[in-house]
């Protein structure tokens, strides 16, 4: 089996948790011992899009025209792109009508979680809606003392500093405003924000936050794998305080490089992540630094084993042979068959 995974455009979100997705597709297939190409001049048994930017449904359309299958992946809704970018809000509304259009171009739609699947099924799409993790590398991302020693180093922690670390694009929907608040809440622990974005498409309140946080909160900016897995794996907790996800690869790396993970109380956690089993959630403003601080402290039980299990059902050469079973679902195409015209 030959699958294209198709990278046009991808350079502009390359940077985002679609760009890592595709990574990871690329492993699991590659683990489950089929052939990716990333452009058209092999023919391909399918085709995954994973961006919903104008180039996405043309690519569609081209690969139904020579016969190929197309997996458009559900990474993106309505509900997680308000609160995110400048002017997100009021384009959300024509922005579902877009996905919508984008992924009924498809002849399946994967998103990651059984909470996203329900919430593009309630959109009324056409194709045919599964739910697949987007998975987690988890040799890659282990537990290791020695990277975190060496995060440790780099900025200067002492072994009796604690450090707080959370990831994503500086966006009111990624929990920026509860984070700086954490921080101010906390000022004998060291917080950082991995992550960057570009300063038009900040919301102004959001820079406005961010020019107050206080000195204890660093913003070191976009890095590597490897220097966000060291990160992982030096801090003493992982605090996510996104407020809507379709699941969040985040998460999935620092659970399984065995850090505590504390979580927003969200729907999207339902069923996977545990409150004192895996993870800890907060569900009120007031939980953050109560709950962060008990972590710190170790007042609270140590869950990160059961927090790695948690990575290790997702880890790539699993989800690689459930892909597989999608393609077989799915059966040969039909040349020019085209998907708005069934």
């Amino acid at each position: 089996m030959r699958v294209h995974l198709y990278t046009g455009s991808l350079a502009l979100v390359r940077r985002s948790g679609v760009g890592q997705a595709v990574e990871h597709q690329r492993a699991m297939l590659q683990s489950a011992g089929v052939e990716v190409v990333t452009d058209w001049s092999k023919p391909a048994d399918a085709v995954h899009i994973n961006t919903v930017l104008p180039d996405a449904p043309l690519a569609a359309l081209r690969a139904r025209l020579r016969g190929e299958r197309v997996v458009f992946y559900g990474h993106s809704t309505e509900q997680d792109f308000r609160h995110s970018f400048v002017g997100s809000d009021r384009l959300a509304p024509l922005f579902k009508r877009w996905i919508c259009f984008c992924y009924n171009c498809g002849d399946v739609v994967l998103t990651p979680t059984p909470y996203a699947r329900g919430i593009l099924q309630g959109y009324g799409l056409k194709r045919p809606v599964v739910a697949l993790s987007n998975g987690v590398d988890t040799r890659f991302f282990a537990p290791s003392a020695a990277r975190g020693a060496a995060f440790r180093q780099k900025y200067g922690l002492p072994p009796q500093r604690k450090a707080v670390v959370s990831a994503g694009h500086f966006m009111q929907r990624k929990g920026i405003f509860d984070f700086i608040a954490l921080a101010r809440a906390l000022p004998q622990a060291e917080f950082f924000w991995f992550g960057y974005t570009e300063p038009a498409l900040v919301p102004a309140p959001v820079r406005r936050a961010m020019a107050a946080a206080p000195a204890n909160l660093h913003f070191p900016g976009f890095v590597s794998q490897a220097d966000l897995r060291d990160a992982y794996c030096g801090a003493d907790l992982f605090c996510f305080c996104s407020e809507e996800e379709t699941e969040g690869i985040v998460v999935l790396e620092a659970l399984a490089c065995g850090v505590p993970v504390l979580v927003r109380d969200i729907p999207v956690y339902a069923g996977w992540l545990r409150d004192g089993e895996n993870v800890y959630k907060a569900a009120a403003p007031a939980d953050w630094p109560r709950l962060a601080g008990a972590i710190l402290s170790g007042a609270l039980p140590d869950v990160t084993a059961a927090g790695r299990r948690v990575a290790e059902a997702r880890a790539l050469p699993r989800l690689g042979q459930q892909l597989c079973e999608v393609y077989r679902t799915l059966g040969p195409a039909r040349p020019g068959r085209l998907p708005l015209a069934e």
